[in-house]
């Protein structure tokens, strides 16, 4: 079986590139040049598999099969199928399918945000004439075209979010109707409005107490993390912070930090910063003088400071 070609390297390739899982370790991804989902393969399709590992020890899967092994991070496709790449200390990317049919819907292969305009184009094979488009979300049919092949929606909304397929008349030596394969579109909401729970206490914090906080977010595309900041330094990770039986060091402002990233390349983060929650422990047999500065929880909005 033929293998893809090597591919000239990019000077723009992703620098730095770091996406993360749900849990915070780096993942392996297979990026798509030209960026669009599903990849044709009468474009130039050029696949890139980035994550962690020395140069060469990238094994390529073709349709579930190992294909090339120690082979390179960048390679041109010349046969439709089904793609994968392992690197060693990442693990196997997501797969991506390269199809070679009459017809194909296509999107952007990037994260699709509430709000952006996205352009659906619908391809025949080897861009060969096709007419009377029609475009579908799951059974039902949005737009008849009769000379156009895309559809724009803008802007995008969740309700957006479903499977799409296109249907034409195509031009070719048999002309025919054709039908795509469906293309799942989903609408990502960046992070926004993280808070910390309980935002106050009833009670003096006194040393030897059980304190336990929780950060969450009013929106947010899964997956999202949380980082926990002790006075500007990390001290955690997760959406629970349990301090346990607290002591004076413990005391000091804290925030969570809320994070996503979207797309195939994980290129497009958002984070979201809680206010601060300021904690004054007391030490036990220190008599309590009330206030929100001595043995209380509060709230400071980083706008205004203490």
């Amino acid at each position: 079986m033929p293998r893809p070609h090597p591919a000239v390297p990019n000077l723009l390739a992703l620098a730095g590139w770091c996406p993360l899982s749900p849990a915070g370790a780096q993942t392996t991804q297979l990026l798509v040049e030209p960026p669009w989902t599903p990849p044709v393969l009468w474009d130039r399709v050029t696949l890139t598999c980035q994550g962690s590992g020395s140069a060469g020890a990238t094994t390529w899967y073709k349709d579930g099969q190992r294909w090339w092994q120690k082979g390179p991070d960048r390679v041109v496709v010349t046969e439709s199928g089904t793609y994968q790449c392992d690197r060693p200390g990442t693990g196997r990317s997501p797969p991506v399918s390269v199809l070679n049919a009459w017809l194909v819907l296509q999107v952007p292969a990037r994260a699709l945000l509430e709000g952006d305009t996205v352009t659906l184009r619908c391809r025949s094979w080897k861009d060969k004439p096709v007419t009377s488009v029609s475009f579908y979300r799951e059974e039902k049919q949005l737009q008849l075209l009769r000379d156009g092949t895309e559809l724009s929606l803008s802007p995008l909304r969740l309700q957006d979010s479903g499977r799409y397929r296109c249907r034409g008349w195509v031009y070719s030596e048999v002309s025919q109707w054709k039908e795509s394969v469906p293309v799942t579109v989903t609408v990502h909401v960046p992070v926004a409005n993280a808070t910390i729970s309980p935002a106050a206490l009833a009670h003096p914090v006194r040393a030897g107490d059980p304190v336990t906080l929780r950060c969450s977010v009013q929106v947010g595309s899964a997956p999202v993390t949380f980082t926990w900041l002790h006075n500007g330094s990390e001290v955690g990770r997760g959406p629970l912070l349990e301090l346990g039986d607290v002591h004076v060091g413990h005391s000091g402002t804290y925030q969570c930090v809320a994070t996503n990233q979207l797309g195939q390349d994980g290129h497009r983060v958002f984070r979201a910063l809680s206010p601060e929650l300021a904690l004054t422990v007391t030490p036990r047999g220190h008599r309590d003088t009330g206030g929100v500065t001595r043995g209380y929880w509060r709230v400071q909005d980083p706008r205004h400071g203490s």
